[in-house]
């Protein structure tokens, strides 16, 4: 509490001292990278982009900080994840009596009910909030479904700035082509993949929609969140699981320490395969600055693994 008392005061300290839309760009703030990156790409040079959660960071556990509740009181969009990903997210639109629209980028999705007690997403750490969620968050895994988070975001950015529609139309109709060719690039990879190859293991439960759409099937002792740490019977299950599907290599997570994947590959012999990108992207110097290269990346690695000797 004593955080958004403190977000109160900031707000306060600068209501008055905000410029009035000075330079008539739609204002947005997205709650992570990837969700900055779609908005980048659709709204180009006619929106101001604020990412809360950045590169490399874990929006399970972002403890927000008084400039994003500044940053949210200002928006004339705030585009979310939903599903509980964003834990922080309420309360601190709360904090921040900002009137933008919040758009929750994942509907309409083909979502994964993810009924498991153990894989449930916990919520912003209150008592009296709820504490699971019937879904899987990490949506965008599916390409189908990033093309759907694109939709949304291009109507809701149409919606609050008729002017510029056409570009921000014209802007995600060229991305959803070449999230068409990401897709049939998947698809041609995974395909030459030996059924026998295709089992792998990761920390956290984040790359069940890749799994569903592609073909592959991925291991993991903990849930949706990395709130969840992985129990002694959790990381039995999972080795027995490593044994039973023959699992042929272990993915550490960007967002995520790797002494759990560590600990797995040094129990079961498995062989490091790498780092994925699960719930964030990289720095822009990096191998995954933008969604596309991202699972680009990802796939990499997978193939790679996958043949590997």
């Amino acid at each position: 509490m004593i955080f958004f008392k403190i977000l109160a005061l900031a707000l306060m300290a600068t209501t008055f001292a905000l410029p009035a839309a000075a330079d008539e760009k739609l204002n947005v703030v997205a709650s992570f990278s990837i969700l900055g990156d779609f908005a980048k790409t659709i709204g180009g040079e006619h929106i101001q982009l604020q990412t809360i959660v950045g590169p490399d960071s874990d929006a399970h556990v972002y403890e927000p900080k008084p400039s994003d509740a500044i940053a949210t009181a200002k928006a004339d969009i705030v585009l979310v994840n939903g599903l509980m990903f964003e834990g922080f997210l309420a309360r601190l639109i709360d904090a921040s009596r900002t009137s933008a629209i919040v758009v929750e980028a994942s509907k309409g999705a083909a979502l994964i009910e993810d009924n498991d007690e153990h894989h449930h997403h916990h919520h912003d750490h209150d008592e009296d909030a709820p504490h699971m969620t019937a879904f899987n968050p990490h949506a965008w895994h599916s390409v189908g479904n990033a093309k759907i988070y694109v939709k949304n975001i291009t109507d809701a950015f149409c919606k609050a700035d008729e002017k510029n529609c056409p570009s921000y139309q014209e802007n995600a109709t060229a991305y959803l082509a070449k999230l068409d060719a990401l897709d049939l690039d998947i698809r041609k990879t995974i395909a030459l993949i030996p059924d026998n190859r295709r089992v792998f293991v990761v920390a956290h439960n984040s790359f069940f929609y890749f799994e569903r759409n592609y073909g592959v099937t991925f291991l993991s002792p903990s849930g949706v969140s990395t709130e969840s740490e992985a129990s002694a019977a959790d990381m039995a299950n999972v080795v027995r699981e490593i044994t039973d599907k023959q699992a042929i290599a272990i993915f550490a997570e960007n967002i995520s320490n790797s002494r759990l994947v560590e600990q797995i590959a040094a129990e079961t012999g498995l062989k490091l395969g790498g780092t994925l990108y699960s719930d964030a992207l990289s720095k822009p110097d990096g191998k995954a600055a933008t969604y596309l290269d991202m699972m680009r990346s990802n796939l990499a690695l997978i193939s790679k693994a996958a043949h590997a000797l």
